[in-house]
């Protein structure tokens, strides 16, 4: 078999923890949708149509509202914790799984010690403080998709 579907390796899907903000829930789905994502799963708000989803994504990548992050993750798919904690690596040096399940706090908050106890990796995106929560979760996308073109991945294609 062949093809776009077929021409790039592994995927990605994105969890937010507690996010504050519908507006950011919308935008991060947003960006999920553009840079080739599987899967929005939000646990601890609820989702409702947003303006920031102006390419209605709800349509066509799945948002999942969960109970538990931790239960959700896909098989085989390593859970990286998105948040500025010590030792986390900086998101410039990092070499992202084939197979990731980031996942992002809140807006006004951290991850809990909990969820980076399950979380294999932890990346921060270096700057001089915190970022939007939808601003942060474009970054990290767009991170992993430049560094998959660097090594000759096409970009993810939605029909």
């Amino acid at each position: 078999m062949g093809g776009p579907a077929f021409d790039r390796r592994g995927f990605f899907c994105v969890g937010l923890y507690a996010p504050k903000d519908n507006n950011n829930i919308g935008s991060a789905l947003r960006a999920v949708g553009v840079f080739g994502g599987s899967a929005l799963m939000v646990q601890g708000r609820r989702y409702s149509k947003h303006p920031t989803d102006v390419a209605k994504i709800w349509r066509h990548i799945p948002l999942i509202e969960v109970d538990s992050l931790q239960k959700i993750i896909p098989y085989n798919c390593v859970p990286v914790a998105v948040d500025m904690v010590d030792g986390a690596k900086s998101l410039p040096t990092y070499t992202h799984p084939e197979r990731a399940f980031y996942v992002f706090g809140p807006e006004d908050g951290t991850l809990d010690n909990a969820i980076l106890g399950w979380c294999r990796d932890i990346v921060c995106v270096p700057t001089n403080g915190c970022m939007n929560l939808a601003a942060a979760v474009s970054v990290v996308l767009y991170d992993r998709a430049a560094k998959a073109q660097l090594v000759g991945i096409p970009p993810a294609r939605r029909g």
